[in-house]
């Protein structure tokens, strides 16, 4: 089971099959030995009876073992109406084993459990002898617990005398036992299985809201979010409160981290742009030696990527805190298009790629903020010639679908590993050094990410399909219409 209620009721089921299985075992065995007591007791009362009535007949009234009140009984009946009335098993036998009296059930009985009675109480008859045995009728057994005990009057024998009780309307048997259990544990067990399922139900659905309450808390802008504490001060009370302080500081560690990333940006803006102009400066210089230049221009690549970074933490520090407002406007697509076809077209000469830009004839007009979506455009662009040796393509292609215009980013470069698909618009993250192309810097690793929030501030969707060494192809989904 895969879930917690689905645990619970198959756990309790078998508890409940077991418990029922205990049950019907421990009332065997207890019913069992309390059943054969009174059938004993029964079987030696009737047996006394029959011996004092057989003394009485004969004259004697010396019968050892028999109680006080029984041997003062007055003999109303005779022996052989008394046998005769019984229903269980009851044989009087002479002592040249020819029978004397016999009951009605013992009458009904065939000949061979008939025999086989008298031969088992024979053999054990003296002293008095109780015990169980299984009489063999037409192919069937009867269980019995027989009382078999000689009568002697003045030390000479008088009579045995065999009573036999059956035990199968009387004790509870394997086979009187399991049809019943088999017939009433499906109905409790389905029964159990119904209120428990229902309980449990009930007793889950606040960890279910729970749990879709923290999957609504996705990243780091909605940690301001709390659960909703239940008015029931039980342990989900606890989980709530214990979620809802984990939250809390995470908020505050995520606000702390965002404010220090904004200001470390914003302090850092003013010394590079002042060594990037100094830098700059000395470039110009007339004077400056070969080897003095070469180094220069070196570093003014690294300060412009510093500040290329600089610039992209600063932007998703401020839409991590909400600073970083769309100032959205009726653009034309057909004018986007057209300024990024002018850039793209020298990016790709510089690189060596063919690049084309499918710009619309007609007004195609979408509520957006222009500098953003220039920006998306273009991180998508240098990322796709990044990527593409010299002599691929790379093409820019839009359609509108229901409401939306969907812009496509393609090339034909060395692809994304499958395995790196899920993580390439995580920040600072950077594909395989392989998927590089050979001289090139690696970038800094967020402008795709960059790219990812332009997206969903417009509220619109990005995906990427790559398969490598076959080219990549971002794909952006932008409504016309702000929402």
């Amino acid at each position: 089971m895969s879930t917690i209620r689905g645990r619970l009721v198959a756990s309790v089921t078998a508890t409940l099959g077991a418990a029922l299985f205990a049950f019907g075992a421990v009332l065997y065995l207890v019913q069992r030995p309390e059943r054969f007591r009174e059938l004993d007791a029964r079987t030696r009362l009737q047996a006394d009876l029959i011996a004092v009535l057989l003394l009485a007949e004969s004259g004697s009234d010396s019968l050892p073992g028999v109680s006080r009140d029984l041997k003062d009984v007055a003999p109303v009946a005779s022996v052989r109406s008394l046998v005769r009335a019984l229903q269980d098993y009851v044989i009087v036998l002479s002592p040249r084993d020819t029978i004397l009296y016999m009951s009605r059930g013992a009458r009904d009985l065939p000949t061979e459990p008939l025999v086989n009675l008298i031969d088992l109480a024979k053999r054990r008859s003296v002293p008095p002898t109780l015990g169980s045995a299984d009489l063999v009728a037409r192919e069937r057994r009867i269980p019995v617990r027989y009382y078999a005990r000689e009568v002697r009057s003045g030390g000479v024998p008088v009579a045995l005398v065999i009573v036999s009780a059956p035990t199968a309307g009387v004790v509870l048997t394997p086979e009187r036992l399991l049809p019943a259990m088999l017939l009433i544990a499906p109905l409790i067990i389905g029964l159990a299985v119904l209120i428990v399922f229902v309980l449990v139900d009930r007793a889950v659905q606040p960890v279910d809201a729970i749990v879709e309450e923290v999957e609504a808390i996705t990243d780091g802008r909605s940690l301001h979010r709390r659960l909703m504490e239940p008015r029931t001060r039980d342990e989900l009370a606890r989980l709530t409160d214990t979620l809802n302080a984990m939250l809390a500081r995470l908020e505050q560690s995520f606000v702390s981290l965002r404010r220090f990333t904004a200001d470390a940006s914003h302090e850092l803006k003013t010394p590079l742009t002042i060594l990037r102009s100094g830098i700059e400066r000395a470039i110009t210089h007339p004077k400056a030696p070969p080897e003095v230049m070469e180094v220069l221009e070196e570093t003014l690549v690294e300060v412009n990527r510093m500040a290329e970074l600089v610039d992209a933490l600063l932007t998703l520090a401020r839409a991590d805190e909400g600073r970083a407002p769309l100032h959205l406007e009726p653009v034309e697509l057909k004018d986007v298009l057209s300024e990024v076809s002018e850039t793209a077209g020298i990016l790709g000469e510089q690189a060596r790629v063919a690049v084309s830009v499918a710009v619309p004839e007609r007004s195609i007009t979408i509520a957006v903020d222009p500098s953003r979506i220039r920006q998306l455009l273009m991180n998508l662009l240098t990322n796709a010639i990044k990527y593409t040796p010299q002599g691929g393509e790379v093409a820019i292609d839009w359609e509108q679908v229901d409401g939306n215009v969907v812009l496509s980013v393609r090339d034909t470069g060395v692809g994304i590993a499958p395995g790196d698909l899920p993580h390439i618009f995580d920040r600072f993250w950077r594909a395989d050094q392989a998927r590089r192309r050979s001289g090139g810097r690696p970038g800094v690793g967020l402008g795709l990410a960059i790219s990812k929030w332009i997206v969903e501030a417009h509220g619109g969707t990005i995906a990427v399909e790559s398969r490598p060494g076959r080219g990549t192809t971002f794909t952006v989904t932008l409504p016309i219409e702000s929402r």
